[in-house]
């Protein structure tokens, strides 16, 4: 029961990372060391999250058996100074400190924070750039992508090493002060943990209320839909971009193909590069004509060719997928506004989608519309009023973290009155609570950033390598800074409260920049501060303001650009919907026709099966020895007279009638197409006429 807690979050931060990385990733195209990459960054940040309330709820134990070791008799007021500075006023004996239920020794702590600390460092500063350089490398060995990436790489080292050089001549330049191993140890990681924070803070600026309001604006569906037309209108700009820059890739593959022929030493390169081409661009690649006298490419330029088929490619197919998620998307939103106007309150799809049955039987069209309809957006409301306090609590208390007498901070508070009387659930619970919004608004945040087409995450399976790298690296370095960020909030960090206190695990193996005093008590204190501007800029639209008047478009509601982008859109919808109409028109016809003539072919054969089995069955006699009535023989002209009831014949039956075979559907069995041609006679030349 000690271990059962701690277990749990382990493997539940291992599910949420599989998950995540599942459904961004594709393990199956990227590389194994790749995928175990990102996968362990991510998963150690998810255990720092979840692990560290556990960590917070010892903590407040421990300090509780220090009051009362160092008064044994009555530890008096209990003084939860781990946490803040306030204490209670009812006298405590020390046989009143009780057992965390999730109590972990404390040895565990210490191990796993070493562990996944270093651990997520040396990946996110050494071995990540290496393997990002490495993946959009564009040379065709495994030397010369090496080659690549270390020269990439040399610039960005050198930069950190240049501010790393300046700042340890500046310490030893400082008079009293010697340079060690745990100094510079403390160095290296505070520097991480300060850029850390500068990116914490702009990420938490914007999301601490875009994630409030894109759950209130969600609620509105004219909003969600009119947001729908003008994202589908910038993707279809991009879709184009997408296919002119693969044009020009296949231009560029055309002419060196015409310049590498057969025995050229370049050749196998070339067809290194026209194997990453899918089957139909290599149909198209074929059916171009070779320009005149194209000049022979050199090998440095089939490289940067490499690289560029790569990430077009990836582009490409990227935007394809996210077209058809989005179309998907505006349909079903459509069908929602559609449906809010339904009398008998069923949920009616506009395009039917086959859906598995379970899913079926769970979620029929009933629930669905009430789900759709009704629901949802009350749902979506009351999110968005839940994370919206929380948006200002931690706001409020990012600016008043740093005061300890009185405390102002929101979350220290609650966490001093569960310390007070030891609810350690309470504090677990909180904690996690607390830690968890602030990862979700940082990482939200984080998936949603675009630049230049290069790093972009896309759901779906649609993201590639050097994004999932790009994202393993700023998690990582993410995670601690935060992690530092939250137990400032709780005042559980005696550098921050000036006070000696008894402090977590986590922050002992961080340690404290006590070596630059600037960064110790003015960046890491009163830098958090300015995530209120930040939220005021986003709240006002600012940036998004800025970047549409730089001709990045964004959605600002105000705009004419955005409302011309809304209004194409639109009609993009209509024409694909349009085409997916006739398309299923189409395949309905086809298949109810098909239907048709299985059915009159199924009669025909049962018919002259009938006549057959009835001459099979007459006695020969029969023929030798005819009746009266069979006596004259019946001639062509007499049997045209012969009147028939044209009622039960079917619409197929007449029209073989009046036109011959050629009318029926050119669909045949493998029985048919003998049976044809043994008895049918040969059409005729004007028979499809």
């Amino acid at each position: 029961m000690v271990y059962t807690l701690f277990v749990v979050e382990i493997i539940f931060a291992f599910i949420l990372a599989a998950t995540l990385l599942y459904r961004y990733g594709d393990c199956y195209r990227n590389h194994i060391i790749v995928t175990v990459s990102v996968l362990t960054a991510w998963y150690f940040s998810f255990v720092i999250m979840f692990v560290l309330p556990l960590d917070v709820s010892s903590t407040v134990y421990r300090q509780c058996k220090l009051e009362n070791t160092t008064n044994p008799v009555t530890a008096g007021p209990v003084s939860v100074s781990g946490i803040g500075n306030e204490s209670t006023t009812v006298p405590t004996p020390a046989s009143q400190c009780q057992e965390p239920w999730s109590f972990v020794p404390d040895d565990v702590f210490r191990n796993l924070w070493r562990v996944l600390y270093w651990t997520s460092q040396c990946l996110t500063w050494l071995i990540m750039p290496m393997m990002q350089s490495y993946s959009k490398a564009g040379d065709f060995t495994v030397k010369g992508k090496l080659k690549s990436a270390l020269v990439d790489n040399a610039i960005y080292y050198g930069s950190y090493l240049f501010i790393c050089g300046i700042l340890l001549i500046y310490l030893a330049l400082q008079p009293g002060t010697s340079l060690d191993g745990p100094k510079i140890k403390a160095i290296a990681s505070s520097a991480s943990n300060t850029w850390g924070l500068f990116l914490l803070i702009l990420l938490l600026g914007y999301a601490l209320v875009e994630v409030p309001r894109n759950l209130w604006n969600n609620s509105k569906k004219n909003y969600t839909l009119t947001y729908s037309y003008f994202k589908i209108a910038k993707l279809s700009t991009d879709k184009c971009e997408a296919e002119e820059s693969v044009d020009d890739i296949l231009d560029s593959l055309n002419s060196v193909c015409a310049a590498v022929g057969p025995g050229h030493p370049l050749q196998r390169h070339v067809e290194t590069i026209i194997q990453k081409l899918p089957i139909q661009l290599r149909d198209r690649l074929n059916s171009r004509a070779p320009p005149e006298r194209p000049a022979p490419p050199s090998f440095k330029s089939l490289v940067n060719l490499h690289k560029k088929t790569i990430k077009s490619l990836h582009v490409l197919q990227r935007t394809e997928t996210q077209w058809g998620l989005m179309l998907e998307r505006i349909f079903h939103l459509e069908d929602v506004a559609a449906n809010l106007r339904s009398p008998d309150k069923r949920f009616q799809h506009t395009f039917h989608t086959p859906r598995p049955r379970l899913q079926r039987i769970l979620y029929p069209p009933p629930i669905e519309w009430w789900w759709e309809c009704f629901l949802r957006q009350y749902f979506l409301k009351t999110m968005a009023v839940i994370t919206g306090i929380l948006s200002v609590a931690v706001v409020w208390s990012e600016m008043t973290f740093f005061c300890k007498k009185p405390v102002l901070s929101i979350f220290a508070n609650i966490i001093i009155a569960a310390g007070s009387n030891y609810n350690y659930a309470a504090i677990v619970t909180i904690s996690t609570l607390i830690i968890a919004y602030m990862f979700y608004c940082a990482y939200s945040t984080l998936l949603k950033i675009r630049v230049l087409n290069l790093y972009y995450l896309a759901a779906h399976h649609q993201t590639n390598e050097y994004s999932l790298i790009f994202s393993g690296m700023m998690v990582s370095r993410l995670t601690p800074a935060m992690c530092l960020n939250f137990l400032s909030l709780v005042h559980m960090d005696s550098h921050v409260i000036k006070e000696r206190v008894q402090e977590t695990f986590y922050t002992q193996v961080m340690g404290h920049m006590d070596v630059l005093g600037i960064i110790a008590e003015g960046f890491n204190i009163y830098f958090p501060m300015l995530v209120v501007l930040l939220c005021a800029a986003t709240y006002l639209s600012l940036g998004s303001r800025l970047l549409s008047m730089c001709g990045f478009h964004q959605f600002v509601g105000d705009d004419e650009l955005t409302t011309d982008l809304v209004d194409e859109g639109r009609e993009i919808v209509k024409r694909e919907k349009r085409k997916r109409q006739r398309a299923e028109e189409t395949m309905t016809r086809r298949r109810d026709f098909s239907e048709r003539y299985s059915t009159y072919r199924t009669g025909r054969e049962n018919q002259d099966g009938a006549r057959t089995g009835l001459l099979n069955d007459v006695d020969s006699d029969y023929y030798v020895q005819p009746s009266p009535e069979r006596s004259q023989p019946i001639s062509g002209y007499q049997r045209a007279e012969v009147p028939y009831n044209r009622t039960n014949l079917t619409l197929e039956d007449e029209l073989d009638q009046r036109f011959g075979d050629s009318t029926l559907p050119s669909i045949r069995t493998e029985f048919d197409g003998r049976r044809d041609k043994l008895t049918m006679p040969p059409k005729g030349l004007f028979d499809d006429v």
